[in-house]
């Protein structure tokens, strides 16, 4: 009886690890599908107009102009209002991202340590828009799946301010729905709400929310007029070009 039962036993543990292994294998694959459609074309260009809302409801706009090329190197620079024109992020490969203030008429790189800090006032940090696939930054779980949506829970594969992200990925398009954000003391302290539209062949985020649960404040940053594969190329993506108003 006892032989019977310790083979049961083994015959579960057996089963159970050859589930999670099943479900890594596949939380793997939808991650990278996520990145196949965030990252789809060669590159793209778009002008983003970022509101931010207080928690008293006041909005404060400003326009912005952003290239995306491959899956490790993006521009964003502020184009208006003038007391925020000409500041720049670049994000490069190799954890490497600059930040532009034309007041200073220089660079700084941002070290890796300082990510978790807000860009320009936003309630997206400078890790939040850095470029580089969630395959290469995070280990996927697969967590739940449900109606419409299959939830992953992201952990990071280096140093972060984030000890998890979950991730509603839709089942359909492979898209972003929303992501919840949460710190080291695994509480929840940001969510982002997307919004995907195709334009020509690709998705394209045309809105993403980002809620700051701690200030109660809002940003939502919208893409317009979205132009892909332009060819756009590596010499679009120094800090000689992040420098240039």
């Amino acid at each position: 009886m006892k032989v019977m039962i310790q083979k049961a036993v083994n015959t579960a543990l057996v089963i159970a690890v050859s589930m999670l292994s099943v479900f890594s294998q596949d939380a793997g694959a939808l991650l990278k599908k996520m990145d196949d459609v965030m990252f789809s074309p060669k590159d793209m260009t778009g002008k983003m107009r970022v509101v931010m809302i207080g928690k008293n409801g006041k909005q404060d706009i400003r326009e912005a102009l952003i290239q995306q090329k491959g899956t490790d190197k993006r521009m964003f620079r502020f184009t208006s209002p003038a007391s925020q024109a000409g500041i720049a992020i670049l994000s490069l490969p190799n954890d490497i991202m600059y930040l532009y203030l034309p007041a200073y008429g220089r660079e700084r790189r941002i070290a890796s340590s300082a990510k978790n800090q807000n860009f320009a006032g936003t309630d997206f940090s400078y890790d939040d828009m850095e470029s580089k696939s969630y395959s290469e930054k995070y280990t996927p779980k697969l967590v739940n799946t449900e109606v419409k949506a299959y939830v992953l829970e992201l952990t990071p594969k280096a140093a972060s301010d984030y000890s998890k992200i979950v991730v509603r990925v839709n089942k359909t398009e492979y898209y972003p729905e929303s992501m919840d954000f949460y710190d080291r003391g695994n509480n929840k302290i940001k969510t982002a709400a997307y919004t995907f539209k195709k334009a020509d062949k690709y998705w394209n985020a045309s809105e993403i929310e980002m809620t700051n649960l701690k200030t109660n404040r809002k940003t939502r940053m919208q893409t317009s007029d979205v132009k892909y594969d332009t060819g756009l190329t590596d010499d679009d993506f120094t800090v000689r070009k992040l420098k240039q108003l």
